[in-house]
């Protein structure tokens, strides 16, 4: 992103360019100008970063709301919908930008250092959201909200996938690669999973239908050119502010990126919650992290090699497993309390540290 660096480059340039008129004042003076000059580099790149996500975010919202409406239209079942296309929408973000990571590692002319690379990002997103959704999104939503009580048995089919989809992930990443082999069974673990929701639901009455509006059309367009710019602009500030901070590309995905796409989930559950509709987050958090741990880590394998750092290996893989027994324990009496909550909230706190701390250490 040279276009972001000019301004700072340039300030450097025309202090070089000043009469030499004290040398003893200069050199101190110019690590001052260059101190200031990496300063507003790295508020760029934050700015960049911030704005990216939020535009993929949004665009990915656009998008969906579009193609749900479009496909009512053309006389999809609603229920259909709400287990494929609404699922997908709720990883959009993370898979577009996982994708945009490997197309990036694949195209690029440069030799990335082993846990340096764009793919990186790819475990960093899977990983960092499935945590972020159980003990941030649910967390806050409890302990903001209210007592979330559940009117459904998540023990039955639910919870089982979800700790199986979590285990499965451990192994197949266990060798520290994902092979082609691997990622078509993480697709077939999804179609099982798609098929096993769509058999599981209660069909909803026929509605009339709409005729398909330009205005949806028009927003599939552009919510899908803005995901595309939002994703691939948001890599490119995580590459730069990784050189910049010298930490990992994965350490910023599975802390700063899932902590983007999931502040409109936390929005929209304490929302719920204060309607008395708490159990949609419990809902949404188990089907969202069953589809990122299988389509978002699976697809992008299909564009290219994925690298997966040995820090994930050891400490965030191992630490999602025993989030998402956590979740499963709680869940046994039909109701998440503000004290599980907050337990939830403050193991979130020490996996953002751990996070850091091995990304620096």
């Amino acid at each position: 992103m040279c276009f972001l660096k000019l301004s700072s480059h340039q300030f450097t340039e025309n202090f070089d360019q000043r009469p030499n008129e004290n040398p003893e004042l200069n050199v101190p003076l110019k690590v001052v100008y260059e101190h200031i000059s990496m300063g507003l580099d790295l508020i760029l790149q934050l700015a960049l970063f911030c704005v990216s996500l939020f535009a993929l975010v949004k665009a990915s919202d656009w998008f969906v709301s579009a193609a749900e409406n479009i496909g009512l239209a053309l006389g999809v079942s609603p229920f259909i919908i709400g287990v494929t296309i609404v699922a997908f929408g709720t990883s959009l973000p993370e898979l577009a930008s996982s994708i945009a990571a490997v197309y990036m590692e694949v195209t690029s002319d440069k030799v990335f250092a082993a846990g340096l690379g764009p793919s990186t990002i790819v475990v960093g997103n899977v990983v960092g959201s499935n945590i972020t959704n159980i003990l941030l999104v649910l967390g806050l939503t409890v302990v903001i909200g209210k007592e979330i009580r559940l009117d459904f048995n998540v023990m039955e089919v639910d919870m089982p996938l979800l700790l199986g989809s979590a285990f499965l992930l451990w192994f197949v990443l266990s060798d520290g690669s994902l092979s082609i082999v691997e990622a078509f069974i993480l697709l077939a673990a999804l179609v099982i999973f798609l098929l096993n929701s769509v058999l599981s639901q209660k069909k909803d009455p026929e509605k009339k239908r709409d005729k398909i509006r330009g205005k949806d059309i028009l927003m599939l367009i552009v919510g899908g050119v803005f995901v595309y710019l939002g994703a691939t602009f948001t890599i490119y500030s995580i590459e730069n502010l990784s050189e910049m901070i010298n930490i990992p590309p994965a350490i910023i995905a599975v802390t700063g990126v899932a902590l983007g796409t999931s502040l409109p989930e936390v929005a929209v559950s304490i929302t719920a919650a204060r309607k008395g509709s708490a159990g949609i987050a419990v809902g949404n958090v188990l089907g969202s992290n069953i589809f990122n741990t299988y389509a978002v880590m699976a697809i992008p394998r299909l564009i290219g090699e994925l690298y997966i750092p040995k820090t994930m290996q050891e400490f965030h893989i191992p630490f999602m497993i025993a989030v998402s027994i956590i979740f499963a324990m709680v869940c046994l009496s039909g109701k998440i309390t503000r004290w599980e909550g907050s337990m939830l909230v403050l193991l979130y706190v020490y996996f953002v540290y751990e996070s850091f701390a091995s990304g620096l250490f």
